[in-house]
């Protein structure tokens, strides 16, 4: 057995992507997804100028806290995602033609995907880890854009860069650095060293 049955993993997230990648690296885990205020915690660390990674560790950590909440005897993982290109924070795109001008706002330039991930347990964070992924995006014409977004429909508007690098959206990138898990927003090689390191996993 890899995995020891105590204590039990609960991943704190409604995300499929976050939910596959645990899964594929062959952890038991539950998932339940934490209602935070997402919006409001992005506004406020805007307002007193926090960085983006440092946001997408707020989020993830009001996560973690909310189901941990819940479930104090558990391994809670929490997990959030920035994109920055050029200064800008971008968002989950709200409808189709959002998410095409957002692909227009990042093609041909480079962004990061400030990857943050927070674990509780006992009332307590005692993990946490942030991963950038850098990728650029190559100059796509129009044509191929509307062809894209007609081939994966309203799939982009659950991925904060409107793309899935899992899928058909590897055809708009000329570079990717980092992680392909941390892209999908959970970085995995961390998580299982940390997981080694606290016992959950057989070393």
């Amino acid at each position: 057995m890899i995995q020891r049955p105590d204590p039990p993993v609960i991943l704190a997230t409604a995300s499929p992507a976050r939910r596959a990648v645990l899964a594929a690296a062959g952890l038991r885990f539950e998932a339940e997804a934490a209602a935070v205020d997402e919006a409001a915690i992005k506004e406020g660390a805007q307002a007193e100028g926090i960085p983006a990674g440092e946001a997408a560790m707020l989020l993830a950590e009001a996560k973690a806290a909310r189901i941990a909440r819940r479930h104090p005897g558990a391994l809670v993982i929490g997990a959030d995602q920035m994109l920055v290109s050029e200064g800008r924070w971008f968002d989950k795109p709200p409808d189709m033609a959002t998410a095409r001008a957002q692909l227009l706002a990042l093609r041909g330039r480079p962004h990061e995907l400030m990857t943050a991930m927070v674990c509780w347990r006992g009332g307590q964070r005692i993990w946490q880890h942030l991963a950038r992924p850098r990728l650029v995006m190559r100059e796509f014409s129009e044509a191929f854009l509307d062809a894209y977004l007609a081939a994966e429909g309203e799939a982009v508007l659950g991925s904060v860069g409107a793309y899935r690098l899992e899928g058909p959206g590897i055809q708009l990138f000329a570079s990717v650095e980092g992680e392909h898990s941390a892209i999908l927003g959970l970085p995995l090689l961390p998580l299982l060293g940390f997981l080694r390191q606290h016992g959950l996993l057989i070393g």
